[in-house]
């Protein structure tokens, strides 16, 4: 299926050293714990990669698991669209250089359809990358933990809060099995990010008083076919889906959510529900992308967050051409302020992060893979489910004109999901007569 359309810096292939516990070959290799047996079916240390959604993000993700440190190939692709599965192999391939002799995908490992994402976590892979429209990542997640599968997944794994506690019931499973889980919220690889935000809670600006967080930019592709050039209204909700909720989010969560994590990470510790907010309040709409063709998403939202300790998260995001652009984050405190990509300025302190971080994106990819060469932890679903979820609860928010609190939003029933998963059946969102899809109107519409 296709992935999400965010942009992704071009591959690295920087090396970096690993001590790992498969020195040596054969009988001699040891299997560490959490390390899938599976990987030495042929005798050796090679991690077996499928990617189910063949679009640009996934694309990209593929591109940078295979230029990680170690023995990686993929094996098996799967999309929705056959073009886009087809596609994808020698788009890797191109895009690898010297590596590409790590692309090793046979034509009978090349899926096509709505259940490509099982046959591809099916067909024998040890990890799998889901790029797919985040409408589908918690079944996908579900299936593939269930499977036994390493799993990394882009952001945000939901676009509902029934999908936020499918993703949490599921990891429950993963961390069971001591399977590791990436999410695409590639700033926690960020070396300035790290830093800065260590700083941070080390007390570098003193108490947090407020967090800005931006994600303003001309916006993303248009439509990419009429609803007359597809076979069904599903086909063409899935092709052009970030113009749909139950698919994407609306941009809010699709793109914002990078900016919301990271706010969310400069407040709290590890994973802990009450290091999110505890309630919020909003407004947006539609200002200038209100043509039918843009399905039912807003071009522009404002949320104000509230912490537990009254802290308050102020959040823009816009899809407007002609505008200010920002995407970034910055917090104020008692001392001081930052940005943290990499500044510290206040009394007594004007500091930045003194060298140029290597690309997050593949950082990612690498240390999820040492981690399990090494049998080590790594899991960042509950946190990708709980910054999903300060999204979701943004949007509700927005949509309603209500205050809304993380509890009444985080159990929610909800469901922006289809009721069946095929190309003839009814997408959960339709348009009238003259193809307008319904637009959410604050003070009228109930999102709860």
């Amino acid at each position: 299926m296709n992935p999400s359309n965010q942009p992704h810096t071009s591959t690295s292939r920087r090396e970096f050293l690993r001590t790992s516990a498969l020195a040596g070959a054969g009988a001699a290799l040891v299997v560490p714990a959490g390390f899938s047996s599976s990987l030495f079916a042929s005798g050796d240390d090679t991690i077996k990669v499928g990617l189910v959604g063949c679009g640009g993000r996934g694309t990209g993700a593929a591109g940078q698991a295979l230029s990680t440190n170690g023995n990686v190939k993929l094996t098996a692709v799967g999309d929705a669209f056959p073009e886009n599965a087809r596609n994808v192999v020698d788009a890797v391939k191109s895009g690898l250089g010297a590596k590409g002799e790590r692309v090793q995908v046979a034509p009978d490992k090349i899926f096509d359809g709505l259940d490509a994402y099982q046959k591809v976590i099916d067909s024998g892979v040890d990890l799998v990358i889901l790029a797919t429209p985040p409408g589908f990542r918690p079944i996908h997640f579900e299936y593939a933990v269930k499977a036994g599968k390493h799993v990394f997944m882009e952001k945000p794994v939901a676009v509902d809060a029934p999908g936020v506690r499918q993703v949490i019931e599921a990891n429950k499973i993963a961390k069971e099995k001591k399977l590791k889980v990436g999410v695409g919220l590639q700033r926690h690889h960020h070396a300035g990010y790290l830093e800065t935000i260590k700083r941070i809670k080390d007390g570098a600006i003193g108490d947090i008083i407020a967090l800005r967080a931006y994600w303003n930019g001309a916006g993303v592709w248009d439509p990419r076919k009429t609803r007359e050039q597809c076979k069904s209204e599903m086909e063409y909700q899935i092709l052009n889906w970030y113009y749909y909720n139950w698919l994407s989010g609306d941009h809010i969560c699709e793109q914002h959510i990078h900016n919301l994590d990271v706010c969310n990470w400069i407040k709290g510790g590890k994973d802990k529900l009450a290091d999110y907010p505890v309630k919020a309040n909003g407004m947006g709409g539609r200002q200038v992308r209100t043509d039918k063709k843009y399905g039912e998403i807003y071009d522009h939202f404002y949320v104000e967050y509230e912490y537990a300790d009254g802290a308050r998260m102020y959040s823009q995001c816009r899809h407007i051409r002609g505008c200010w652009s920002s995407v970034s984050e910055s917090v104020d405190g008692t001392r001081g302020s930052a940005n943290p990509e990499g500044s510290i300025s206040g009394k007594g302190i004007n500091w930045k992060y003194p060298e140029k971080s290597k690309d997050p994106y593949q950082v990612e990819h690498d240390n999820m893979q040492a981690a399990i060469r090494k049998g080590e932890e790594f899991n960042e679903a509950d946190n990708g489910a709980k910054s999903t979820m300060t999204s979701i609860l943004g949007r509700l928010c927005v949509y309603s004109g209500k205050e809304i609190t993380w509890d009444e939003a985080f159990n929610s029933n909800v469901s922006l999901s289809p009721k069946t998963y095929a190309w003839d059946a009814e997408p959960p969102v339709k348009a009238d007569a003259n193809g307008v899809y319904p637009i959410a109107v604050p003070g009228l519409t109930k999102v709860l």
